[in-house]
């Protein structure tokens, strides 16, 4: 630190100090948007629609609130191949994503036979199409209410 003609080291200190806090004060926090408030079932509907026009096969959405706590709305559809269950499931974290939507998190993409996507309120299952009648989901939540079917 270089000392000014007639002033002590304290006194150049203090002024340094001052500085920065007044540089500190004028910083402003950044704006963070709050990601848009969607309705679990406006949300789901967009998903069958999503996977819908990328051509997944079968899908259905089922209402699972009355039978769960873990979400309101299942989606479930298949991919023809392993890259097409990549592609929708990339092709919806994307639209969603441009829509201010983001998964909670995504389970099963390296291996693209099963690919679970988590938006809290809609869990959505792209399958292949072993793997769907392997595992049967529609079977298992057989309680819930189908309220979409796109063949």
């Amino acid at each position: 630190m270089t000392r000014r003609a007639g002033r002590s080291v304290k006194q150049a200190e203090d002024d340094l100090a001052g500085s920065g806090e007044a540089q500190q004060a004028e910083q402003v926090e950044p704006v963070v948007e709050p990601a848009p408030r969607i309705e679990p079932a406006d949300l789901a509907h967009r998903i069958v629609e999503l996977a819908s026009d990328r051509k997944a096969v079968d899908v259905v959405m089922l209402r699972t609130a009355e039978v769960t706590t873990m979400a309101d709305y299942f989606v479930i559809c298949s991919g023809r191949t392993d890259r097409q269950v990549q592609l929708l499931a990339n092709a919806i974290v994307g639209a969603l994503r441009d829509d201010g939507i983001r998964a909670l998190g995504a389970e099963g993409k390296g291996a693209a036979r099963w690919v679970l996507l988590d938006y809290g309120s809609v869990i959505v299952h792209v399958f292949a199409p072993e793997e769907r009648e392997f595992y049967g989901l529609e079977r298992l939540w057989s309680n819930a209410t189908q309220v979409v079917r796109v063949v």
